[in-house]
C-alpha cells in the first residue's frame, strides 16, 4: 500500500475586538482596536481544528502552519495556535496595513502564503473561518482563493480527504446552503472557508502549553516557530495595502446604545386606548431627543 501524502497545511487566523469589551470609533470610521480587549476570531477557532484534523488525515510529516496579519500584538493568538498543535506560525505586521478593507487584506495575505510557499512549501490544504466577527464580509479567503487558483469550499462543516496514497488527492466536503447541505468535490491544492458548525476547537494540551512558555523564553525558538515579516519582506505593494489600497468608504459609524432602560407596561384598557397611549408617548420620546 502507498503511502499517504505528507500535506502542508496553512490556516489564517485573525485577532478581533472581544465582543464582551467596549470599542471606540475613531473619527474616520474604523475602529478604535486599541481600546477594546482582544481574542481570536471565533470563526477561526473553528478553521484551527479543521486544519489539525487535516494533519491527521495525512502522512506522518503533515504540518500546520497559521498565518496572521496584524500588529504585533497579535502574535498572541499565534501562541495560541501553537498551544492547540499548529508546527509553525507566522505574522504580516506592517504600519502600512492600518485601515485594509477586504481587497486590500485578501492581496497581502496572498503576498505572504507566495512567499511562504517558497520556503515552507506550497500548500494542499489553506483553511481559513467562514468570516470574522468584526467584518463580517466572507470575502477574504475567497479573493485569496482566487488569486491562488485555488479548487474553492464556502462555508464547510465537515470534510474527509480521499486519494493521498494516488496522484490525485481530492476534498470531498459538506458545504452550508440555503435550506440545507451540499456535498462538493475538488482536487488539491484547496481553499476551505469553515463554518460554526463544524467541530469545535478542542481544549489545548499540557504539552502545548508548555512548549509555547519555552519558546517565549528563548529567541532561538522563536525565530523558528514565529517568523515575523512585513509588506517588503513579503515584496507586497504598499500602494495596494491599508487604507491607500482600500477603495471601501465608510460613510458613518456609530456606537449602539447600551441595551436596557426602562420598560412602561400598558394594559388594562381598550385597544383603542391603549393605541393612543403609546403613541403620546412615541411622540414624547421624539420630541426630547429632537428627532
Amino acid at each position: 500500500m502507498a503511502a499517504k501524502k505528507d500535506l502542508n497545511i496553512y490556516v489564517l487566523i485573525k485577532q478581533v475586538p472581544d465582543t464582551k469589551s467596549k470599542a471606540g470609533v475613531n473619527p474616520d470610521g474604523t475602529i478604535d482596536r486599541a481600546k477594546a480587549g482582544k481574542m481570536l476570531n471565533p470563526f477561526d477557532a473553528y478553521a484551527l481544528q479543521a486544519a489539525l484534523n487535516a494533519k491527521a488525515m495525512g502522512g506522518p510529516n503533515s504540518k500546520v502552519i497559521a498565518v496572521t496579519m496584524g500588529p504585533p500584538p497579535a502574535v498572541d493568538i499565534l501562541y495560541q495556535a501553537l498551544e492547540h498543535g499548529a508546527d509553525k506560525t507566522c505574522i504580516l505586521s506592517d504600519r502600512r496595513l492600518a485601515a485594509s478593507d477586504t481587497l486590500a487584506t485578501a492581496y497581502a495575505l496572498w503576498k505572504t502564503l507566495e512567499y511562504l510557499f517558497t520556503n515552507e512549501g506550497k500548500a494542499d490544504l489553506i483553511f481559513c473561518g467562514l468570516q470574522t466577527t468584526d467584518g463580517d464580509t466572507a470575502q477574504v479567503g475567497p479573493q485569496i482563493s482566487e488569486r491562488l487558483d485555488f479548487t474553492q469550499v464556502t462555508y464547510c462543516e465537515d470534510f474527509s480527504l480521499e486519494g493521498l496514497d494516488g496522484s490525485k488527492p481530492v476534498v470531498r466536503a459538506r458545504k452550508v446552503i440555503e435550506g440545507g447541505a451540499q456535498e462538493v468535490v475538488g482536487e488539491l491544492p484547496a481553499m476551505i472557508t469553515v463554518a460554526n458548525s463544524y467541530q469545535k476547537l478542542q481544549y489545548k494540551s499540557f504539552r502545548g502549553a508548555k512548549f509555547v512558555q519555552d519558546v517565549k523564553r528563548s529567541e532561538e525558538m522563536q525565530k523558528k516557530y514565529l517568523q515575523i515579516v512585513d509588506l517588503d519582506k513579503v515584496s507586497a505593494d504598499p500602494i495596494r495595502c491599508g487604507l491607500a489600497g482600500s477603495p471601501t468608504i465608510v460613510s458613518m459609524t456609530w456606537k449602539i446604545g447600551v441595551v436596557g432602560g426602562n420598560c412602561k407596561m400598558h394594559q388594562g384598557k381598550s385597544a383603542a386606548e391603549l393605541v393612543s397611549e403609546v403613541v403620546s408617548q412615541v411622540n414624547q420620546i421624539k420630541e426630547f431627543a429632537n428627532v
